[in-house]
């Protein structure tokens, strides 16, 4: 974690937490999510689904779907390192609407962008099962 210093929590899970950060190290002076899962909260089973999900980040690259930079683990948690997507999830963009319905060219827009993300982990023969408006 000497390589990145945390500025604030973005998102909480059953098992980890995820962090806007900034890279201080080799890579670059760049924002950042670190994502921190908790090991040791798992049971052997659980435990074995954090690095299947590092192997398949890492594999995607995809214009439609946020960067893997690296992973690594430390003191009982594994950390993934992803692109920082600055513009915020879909859900928090509904809310900043307050009640105004976005046009149907932006809907159809971000569809199509769903839809190829989607389309290319389908390709790889990977099933997404988490698909949501936030983080």
């Amino acid at each position: 974690m000497n390589d990145y210093k945390l500025i604030r929590q973005i998102g909480e899970g059953a098992f980890g937490k995820a962090f806007l950060a900034r890279n201080t190290g080799a890579g670059g002076d760049r924002q950042c999510v670190v994502k921190q899962i908790d090991l040791t909260k798992m049971s052997a089973r659980e435990k074995e689904a954090p690095p299947k999900e590092v192997t398949l980040l890492s594999k995607m690259r995809h214009p439609n779907i946020v960067s893997f930079f690296r992973s690594f683990q430390e003191t009982g948690s594994l950390y993934i390192v992803m692109e920082y997507c600055d513009g915020g999830d879909l859900m928090k963009r509904i809310n900043r609407q307050r009640g105004v319905f976005f046009t149907e060219e932006q809907i159809v827009d971000w569809f199509v962008q769903i839809c190829l993300g989607l389309k290319h982990i389908h390709d790889m023969k990977v099933l997404h099962r988490d698909i949501k408006a936030q983080v």
